[in-house]
């Protein structure tokens, strides 16, 4: 039995302008601000990057005086934003708001991105790039295993798990968008789209879990916020410089994007 439609006027749901946008072909003006920006992006990761590799990461603030230079300043800021997309997805659709869907589709994109960006600084900041495969709990044949009395160690689990679960939560509310682009859209456009919607037919079986599965991923990832953030703040806490050795860098990290997000729904 399929579930009964919205009790609201079909003028008020845009389908066909948003298929509208979705059928439209791309014009030079996306294709002009899509390459200047691409461009930008390539410069400017090319010549941080030459820079990096031929001056090291003292160019970042790091020295023998200064632990933490800005990569993990950089680090936690994006974490942080990330963090706050996910309460504010979670919060509306756990408070059952009806006009969550444009806006916790933003915050959860908005997270995706921020832990992408989030994850590129420990990288940087452990200075050869090139063995970042370490990190990862793997054997090696030298019999070298990461350090997992390492904070950093934790920043991998802690991240790697949130991203996983920010990704699932995202896909999933988008399943019923892909079921309505394939239905209406054809040739290979219909195929991408169908391979995306998982067989969704709108049936009230498929609702139900539906909602059960996003309403599982939303208690589960609101408490993750406080992990992951608090695992964030151990690469300062957890060290003996003098001034950062505080057991009061987990609250108030966390603290802090959950107050602003709180004030951006309030």
């Amino acid at each position: 039995m399929n579930r009964p439609a919205p009790s609201v006027p079909t003028a008020d749901i845009p389908v066909e302008a948003m298929l509208a946008e979705v059928r439209k072909p791309l014009g030079p003006v996306w294709w002009s601000v899509f390459l200047a920006s691409a461009l930008l992006a390539a410069w400017g990761i090319g010549w941080s990057s030459w820079r990096i590799a031929a001056e090291g990461v003292g160019v970042l603030g790091v020295n023998n005086n200064v632990v933490w230079g800005l990569d993990i300043v950089h680090f936690v800021f994006w974490i942080g934003l990330g963090h706050a997309g996910t309460l504010i997805s979670a919060v509306l659709l756990l408070t059952r708001q009806s006009w969550r869907s444009p806006i916790a589709r933003g915050a959860e994109q908005m997270t995706l991105c921020a832990v992408i960006c989030a994850a590129v600084f420990p990288v940087v900041h452990v200075g050869r790039v090139w063995m970042a495969w370490m990190a990862s709990p793997l054997p090696e044949v030298s019999g070298i295993w990461p350090d997992m009395a390492s904070p950093l160690m934790w920043d991998v689990m802690a991240v790697s798990t949130y991203f996983l679960l920010s990704l699932l939560y995202w896909y999933i509310g988008l399943v019923p968008d892909f079921a309505l682009l394939r239905d209406c859209c054809k040739g290979r456009l219909r195929r991408r789209y169908g391979w995306l919607a998982l067989g969704w037919q709108g049936t009230g079986r498929q609702w139900r879990a539906y909602e059960k599965a996003s309403l599982l991923f939303a208690v589960i990832l609101t408490p993750l916020v406080v992990s992951v953030h608090s695992v964030v703040s151990f690469d300062f806490s957890v060290t003996q410089v003098p001034g950062w050795h505080q057991s009061i860098f987990p609250p108030y990290f966390v603290g802090g994007p959950s107050s602003a997000a709180w004030r951006w729904f309030s």
